[in-house]
């Protein structure tokens, strides 16, 4: 592929600056500069051709650090904030690291790699770089244990679900994501801004959610993205009262019904939807009617893809999922056929598939399966509750009960938690059989959420 057929990220830049802007809680960036300066301080011509691990505090400067090396560095690995550095010496060789960005350059010493060059702002005037390689886009998986896979991807994989969509074409969308940018569900949301003429305002650690919601409100964002988990926490603080986004989206863990209905009411306005998507198998289809699962219609059939449930876990084939793992005991990704099993289980009623768990996590009551994901959603119907974790107890009669925690969606409701309890496992009883039947239920005022954005199992 010649430099000229190579179309990098920068490109996206060339038209519609003047009013699009790049944000955090701390500083805001004109995309104007962005298309014009460098974060590198002179320092990107050396990284051009390499294999560069970046590691950078803030999402903004890792933000600007992709889109002047996509096009310019053989290989991008995003490394999140929260990587667990005992896996670093291994990961610098199966990604065949020789240059790493940073802002804490003492991190990443002794580890084998000379060339570590340093990222921030102020930004710099810089003239532009010819784009010279296609840059292979590496990201971690985010496994709650245990040493992260890579996994590769294209930029013209990670873009497939946004070249094209006509979300915002007609207008000025300021977007947000609870995300971080260096995971899978937040960089679609930051390449959707980059190449929909839009602007971002990006969430920041440790923020209390009641002022990223108010932040978000300021900012005017009118597209937001998170997972099921981000968005109960959100529903549960007074701030999202002022926070009036259009479009709103769920994606990365199952969204059941009643997080879907609590949207609806805090957002009556806006269009309502949650995605499918995952680092390895891309982004596979979005679901707009309002309902939990999706429609059966889709395997076989959705545009762009190919499904099929095999086991009861959905596999998915298309342009759009990563193309390989990297390393040197790298598995496969793919099937013989081409499909990415996802370990999501499906069940089949009537006309819809519903999500019913990972393959992974499933429970054994006395040799019956128990999917936590499937409790859940029954408990979460009660409107008392606005989230829960169902979690395995050892017995010695059947090896494992199913207990549960659940967070009250008011305070008022401190008082009757013997009521609740009670009415949560008649409807339990009523959708559930016996064995997932929660043995206990205990109150807690907080559930912790992982630097993914999902439920922690492993807690």
């Amino acid at each position: 592929m010649s430099p000229r057929e190579i179309v990098a990220l920068r490109h996206y830049l060339a038209t519609d600056l003047t009013s699009r802007t790049l944000s955090d809680a701390t500083d805001e960036i004109a995309f104007a500069d962005i298309a014009r300066g460098t974060c590198f301080g002179g320092k990107l011509p050396e990284l051009a051709g390499c294999s560069v691990l970046l590691s950078l505090s803030t999402q903004l400067v890792t933000g600007l650090a992709m889109i002047e090396l996509d096009g310019v560095a053989r290989r991008m690995l995003l490394c999140p904030p929260d990587v667990d550095m005992t896996y670093a010496a291994d990961l610098i060789a199966d990604a065949e690291i020789d240059a790493i960005v940073t802002d804490a350059p003492e991190r990443w010493q002794d580890l084998g790699v000379s060339a570590i060059v340093t990222a921030g702002l102020p930004l710099q005037p810089a003239p532009p770089i010819a784009a010279t390689h296609a840059t292979s886009w590496l990201m971690l998986t985010s496994g709650t244990t245990g040493r992260p896979k890579i996994v590769a991807h294209t930029l013209a994989a990670l873009t497939g679900a946004i070249v094209g969509d006509n979300v915002a074409k007609d207008a000025s969308p300021i977007w947000a994501t609870f995300y971080d940018i260096r995971r899978y569900g937040g960089l679609q949301i930051f390449l959707r801004a980059v190449l929909g003429g839009g602007s971002m305002v990006l969430s920041a650690p440790g923020e209390a959610i009641g002022d990223h919601l108010a932040r978000l409100a300021a900012r005017g964002v009118t597209h937001i993205s998170g997972t099921p988990s981000h968005w109960r926490k959100a529903l549960m603080n007074p701030a999202i009262g002022g926070f009036r986004p259009g479009y709103v989206r769920l994606s990365g863990e199952i969204a059941d019904q009643a997080v879907l209905d609590g949207l609806r009411n805090a957002f009556p306005d806006a269009s309502i939807g949650h995605a499918y998507a995952s680092t390895e198998a891309g982004v596979g289809f979005a679901v707009n009617d309002g309902r939990e699962g999706f429609p059966a219609s889709l395997i076989g059939n959705a545009p762009g893809i190919t499904m099929k449930v095999v086991d009861g876990s959905l596999r998915i084939k298309s342009t759009r999922t990563a193309h390989t793992y990297v390393g040197r005991r790298a598995p496969p990704l793919t099937d013989a056929d081409g499909f990415v099993d996802t370990g999501d289980i499906v069940e089949l009623r009537e006309d819809r598939y519903y999500f019913v768990g990972r393959r992974d996590g499933v429970i054994n009551v006395g040799g019956l399966k128990v999917h936590p994901e499937e409790v859940e959603a029954v408990i979460n119907q009660h409107p008392s509750v606005r989230m829960s974790r169902v979690r395995a107890r050892r017995s010695p009669i059947t090896g494992a009960l199913v207990v549960a925690e659940a967070v009250l969606a008011s305070v008022a409701d401190a008082g009757r938690t013997g009521a609740i309890r009670e009415a949560i496992l008649a409807n339990c009883r009523a959708a559930l059989p016996p064995h997932k039947v929660p043995a206990s239920i205990r109150f807690v005022q907080q559930l912790d959420v992982t630097a993914s954005g999902k439920l922690a199992r492993h807690a």
